[in-house]
């Protein structure tokens, strides 16, 4: 099985590209901070390639410092450099992309979902009265 799950920043505006037979990707870097390290702030950087009408929503709606939820597989390629070495490249292929923040944070719509703002809104409930 090969699955992936990330969430993190962007680390710059995403460069959409278009394949010599006339596919669209996309591609971006994502920050991902490390669970285990509460004093050093340190980040994975994972490189994500996106294909095809996800790709160009990519590119419209995310830019640098975006925060942003991927769903997809590792793949490992390799190719031949100008200077005649080879190069080998490991990158997230996504299949969903979920815009999970705007970049200044202070937006009341993101990704088409609204956020709430005043918690003190909420009513509780009585756990009895649940079916399950």
């Amino acid at each position: 099985m090969n699955k992936v799950i990330l969430i993190g920043n962007l680390t710059k505006d995403p460069e959409l590209s278009t394949t010599t037979s006339g596919i669209v990707f996309c591609r971006f870097t994502l920050a991902v901070s490390k669970r285990f390290s509460s004093e050093d702030k340190s980040a994975d950087f994972i490189n994500i390639v996106v294909w095809r009408a996800l790709a160009e929503n990519c590119a419209k709606y995310l830019k640098k410092g975006s925060k942003a939820g991927v769903v997809g597989s590792i793949q490992t390629r390799s190719y031949d450099s100008q200077d005649g070495s080879k190069r080998y490249v490991t990158e997230v292929v996504a299949d969903e992309v979920e815009f999970i923040g705007s970049r200044s944070g202070n937006a009341d719509v993101d990704g088409g979902q609204e956020k709430v703002s005043n918690v003190t809104e909420l009513q509780p409930i009585d756990d009895d009265t649940l079916p399950f």
